[in-house]
């Protein structure tokens, strides 16, 4: 059995109504990998607006395993305390995180987010040394079009991850940055210029899918 544990923000969490990538990402390796697999972790809700939050269930497609480790408003500085008693507990084997925008908007600059990515995968490894994590860089969202200085502070911390993922990686736990999704456009994949919608969520789900299909070959590339 490989247990997947998906860690994110307000982009993984999704809200009332969605499908969220996890579950794009779920069909897709039940369609195509070839052995038994969970998405595994602590929380299992949806954001919901309306109460302000994460206690909705009201997925579009409430029919998949819905385990996970993100939530709104939370970012590297909130998960790097939490993700080594969760990959312990539920023996997480790979972990999918997509983390930064939120830290960069609101708690810290691209050097202090860099530092506590750092702090993430040192808690992870220190629970499962074997843990194998796909990280995905920041996407910029309608802030990093409109403000100049939240997009160079996007793009600086997309640099120090990169270097982050390269210093950190190791054979017996490979670190590894996947590509920005393709061809993601917040006009078109986002519902609010931040938040992925149906075609969103297929971009970001492929972006993971096909990070560990060619680095580890597994599963096929994502098609969908």
């Amino acid at each position: 059995m490989l247990r997947f544990m998906p860690v994110g923000d307000s982009q993984t969490i999704g809200s009332a109504g969605e499908h969220t990538w996890r579950y794009r990402l779920w069909q897709h390796l039940r369609a195509t990998y070839g052995g038994p697999f969970a998405l595994v972790g602590p929380r299992e809700t949806l954001y919901d607006k309306a109460t302000d939050a994460p206690t909705s269930h009201a997925y579009a497609d409430p029919d998949f395993p819905r385990a996970h480790l993100a939530g709104w408003g939370e970012g590297w500085l909130h998960m790097a305390p939490l993700i080594g008693g969760a990959v312990r507990e539920h023996r997480a084997d790979v972990l999918l995180v997509a983390l930064g925008l939120i830290d960069l908007g609101f708690y810290t600059d691209p050097a202090q987010t860099a530092a506590n990515a750092r702090l993430f995968v040192i808690e992870a490894r220190t629970a499962n040394p074997r843990v194998r994590m796909v990280v995905l860089p920041v996407v910029p969202n309608a802030l990093a079009e409109s403000d100049p200085g939240f997009a160079e502070r996007v793009a600086l911390f997309n640099d120090l991850l990169a270097k982050t993922v390269a210093d950190l990686d190791e054979p017996r736990s490979p670190l590894l940055l996947a590509s920005p999704p393709r061809s993601y456009d917040i006009h078109t994949d986002t519902y609010d210029g931040t938040h992925p919608n149906a075609s969103g969520e297929h971009r970001i789900a492929a972006a993971f899918a096909d990070a560990m299909h060619q680095a580890w070959g597994l599963a096929e590339p994502y098609d969908g």
